[in-house]
């Protein structure tokens, strides 16, 4: 889609998401819960970018908003994501979690999981995940991807899903759960399914101040993880490629890479892209 083109009309095959029943079926429980609210709106410019102005005006954590189109969405490295109306979960998530800044590397890593536990458990599609935040399908095909972004003590979690995408209407490298699976998906039951999952293992996480060790994160991370084990090359800033191979995610989140040079930690903002090595 252009600029100043109109919008095409949702297909009639892609439901629209009910926030209130959303909410109501997170909510409904005896003592309540992390999420407060479930917020769905038609359109917006990214959700990541409201829930952050939201966030720096002291809005309490718990409150999911989802887009059903998003015009003008982002991924890490301000690349676009782009999704035909009511085809994916364009959703972002505002959390205050109370652990060391150093710790929070792991929240993007703890909502990939959540994720591949989610499309694994509603959609039946076993995915992985590719070092820093890509959800990637049995062949390797990108299904989503994630962005958590930092906003004084607050962290926006956006997760960018392809549900019901057709082949033409995505890129080479894109695949979507549709597809992958051979038949429809719910997009509101993965939506429900991944922020049930989201829940449960950030409240462990927070419990233990963020420690992925003592919260069984590392471990369940590394489990669905398919970049450590491999020969990687790592395109830095600069357009230099590092190879080597990868090796571990250290208790900070960062990969660990094996060099020729010797062993290097990166962090995720450290690397423009990360991709299996042509070496044999």
């Amino acid at each position: 889609m252009t600029d100043g083109e109109p919008l095409a009309a949702p297909r009639p095959d892609r439901p629209a998401l009910d926030g209130g029943a959303l909410t109501a079926l997170l909510t409904g429980g005896p003592s309540g819960g992390l999420w407060r609210a479930v917020e769905v709106v038609a359109e917006v410019g990214s959700t990541n970018a409201d829930l952050a102005a939201r966030a720096g005006q002291d809005e309490p954590e718990g409150l999911v908003l989802v887009a059903e189109h998003q015009a003008a969405g982002r991924g890490r490295l301000d690349r676009s994501w782009t999704s035909p109306p009511r085809a994916g979960l364009t959703v972002s998530v505002l959390l205050r979690p109370d652990v060391p800044a150093a710790r929070r590397a792991w929240l993007s890593l703890l909502t990939g999981v959540a994720l591949a536990e989610a499309v694994g458990e509603v959609a039946g599609v076993r995915a992985s995940l590719k070092w820093p935040n890509d959800l990637l399908a049995p062949g390797g095909a990108k299904l989503a991807g994630i962005l958590a972004e930092s906003v004084g003590g607050a962290v926006v979690v956006g997760v960018g899903l392809n549900v019901s995408t057709t082949a033409d209407e995505l890129p080479g490298t894109g695949t979507s759960l549709a597809l992958v699976r051979g038949g429809e998906v719910d997009r509101a039951a993965v939506l429900l399914g991944f922020l049930q999952v989201l829940e449960r293992r950030y409240r462990s996480w927070v419990e233990v101040l963020g420690d992925p060790v003592s919260s069984g994160l590392a471990a369940d991370y590394l489990a669905w993880c398919s970049t450590v084990g491999t020969e990687v090359a790592v395109t830095m800033p600069d357009g230099s490629v590092l190879e080597g191979v990868a090796e571990a995610v250290d208790w900070d989140g960062r990969l660990v890479v094996r060099t020729p040079a010797g062993v290097v930690e990166l962090a995720s903002g450290d690397v423009r892209h990360v991709r299996s090595s042509s070496r044999p």
